[in-house]
């Protein structure tokens, strides 16, 4: 049975590259991982006033996240950082329920610069190393996507051979590393 992975698009665009890398990767994968993308668009800013009463949207976004085996972060670049969008994602999720907390959880990042998105993911596995948050988190297996625009047919698949063979390996790490965590949690 397929990990149910539910994957964190971290752009709000309607044309977003990491969206397209999901969905490549939900396909390509879908005899090992359910991969769902779970957007976060709607939610509104989060304010410690509103911390204990929250939107249905926000109360939907954490209940998706909570009813999966594993969550998948995909993260563009903005100006060096995460975008604020999926910062305010964090913050709800690092309140109330923890739904992060101690999931298996990997990152992928693509952007049309050569770099991908290597400072997003930096500031995202530090953010993520809250108490409260502390996700399973996969060691190492970065994905940097750069030029993502060059690697994507006019359907917006990845067809570049080396990302992809490199996509496999990570995948292969992360359903260890996923395997590895559930048989860690069994034992405890």
């Amino acid at each position: 049975m397929p990990i149910k992975v539910k994957a964190i698009i971290g752009s709000t665009s309607s044309t977003s590259f990491n969206l397209k890398v999901v969905e490549s990767m939900r396909s390509r994968y879908a005899d090992r991982l359910e991969i769902t993308p779970v957007f976060i668009n709607a939610l509104e800013p989060f304010a410690i006033h509103i911390e204990n009463s929250p939107s249905e949207d926000v109360l939907d976004f954490k209940k998706d996240v909570a009813d999966s085996d594993a969550v998948l972060f995909a993260v563009p670049e903005y100006n060096f950082s995460i975008p604020g969008q999926l910062k305010n994602a964090i913050d709800w999720m690092s309140r109330g329920e923890l739904v992060l907390n101690n999931k298996p959880t990997f990152i992928v990042g693509a952007s049309m610069g050569a770099l991908g998105s290597v400072r997003a993911q930096q500031h995202l596995r530090e953010i993520l190393s809250n108490p409260n948050l502390a996700p399973a988190l996969l060691p190492q297996n970065e994905v940097y996507i750069g030029s993502v625009h060059e690697k994507l047919d006019e359907a917006g698949n990845l067809t570049d051979e080396a990302t992809l063979a490199f996509l496999d390996l990570v995948v292969d790490n992360f359903i260890k590393f996923y395997e590895k965590e559930k048989a860690a949690a069994a034992a405890n």
